[in-house]
This record gives C-alpha cells, structure tokens and sequence, in this order.
C-alpha cells in the first residue's frame, strides 16, 4: 500500500507523516512503531491526540528497522541513531557503527560455530540410530521413515 500525499500545514513546511502512513510504508504494525516510540527511538510531535511524525522520525524509523535487520539490539540502535542525531563529525559515528558491526559479526561466527558442530552431532547420532536400525532388521531412508513404514 503507498502512503498518501504529503501532508503539510501550510505551503512550504515540512512533510508529515501519519502513523498509519509510517506503517504502510515500512510495512510494520502502528503497534510496533508505538513501541519504538516506548523506548526513545521515535519522539513525534502531536496535534490533540494524533502523533505527527516529522522527517527526522522517518529517517530514525529507517535506521531502526536496518539496525534489526542486521540483527542488532535495542540499546545498539539507540546509541547508533543517537549519534545520526548529533551534531559531531561523521568519523566518530561510522568509527562507532564499524565498532558495533564488528561486535555482531564476531557473535554471529560464534553462533555459525555452535550451529555447525551441533548439526555435526546430530549427524552423528541419526547415522548411529540407523546402523541400529539396519542392524535390528529396520532400514530407515534419509527422511527417517522405516522401510516397513512406507510399504
């Protein structure tokens, strides 16, 4: 779904955006965008009881979303997107976010470690039950099923 036209409060200013519109265009929920509203990523503005989202809260919506696409925390996409809003030279923010991609990658390689060893040990163990099987009298195909099973 497209967001609709571009809001604006009189001729010139600066465009707004409706939850409903943020939700459309990132494809997430109101809900979710509400929470990251909860824990300091977004700060929209309101008119009565409406939260009016500015470009600025666009641009965070975006970070966010990229920071868990790469799988990072939280807190981890607080301070990157705090430091977008600084007013410090760009160097500190990119040393920061090599810094912080660095620290998950590092996780995920341990990760990807873990995995291939236990994959390893089940391989292990589902090539042993079948040699118990086969030794028993009952083969197993590679989907586990017992020969006696499918006939």
């Amino acid at each position: 779904m497209a967001p609709t036209a571009p809001r604006r409060a009189e001729a010139g200013a600066a465009r707004t955006y409706t939850i409903t519109e943020l939700a459309a265009e990132f494809d997430i929920t109101p809900r979710a965008i509400r929470f990251y509203e909860d824990m300091g990523l977004l700060m929209p503005a309101r008119a009565g009881r409406n939260r009016v989202y500015a470009q600025r809260d666009r641009t965070r919506l975006k970070l966010t979303l990229r920071g868990k696409r790469l799988g990072l925390s939280l807190q981890e996409i607080r301070d990157l997107v705090e430091l977008y809003d600084s007013p410090a030279d760009t160097a500190q923010q990119l040393g920061a976010f090599v810094r912080t991609l660095g620290q998950h990658r590092a996780l995920l390689e341990r990760q990807r470690e873990d995995i291939e060893i236990t994959l390893a040990e089940i391989g292990q163990h589902e090539a042993r039950c079948r040699r118990l099987l086969a030794a028993a009298g009952r083969p197993v195909s590679r989907r586990g099923v017992t020969i006696a099973e499918r006939s």
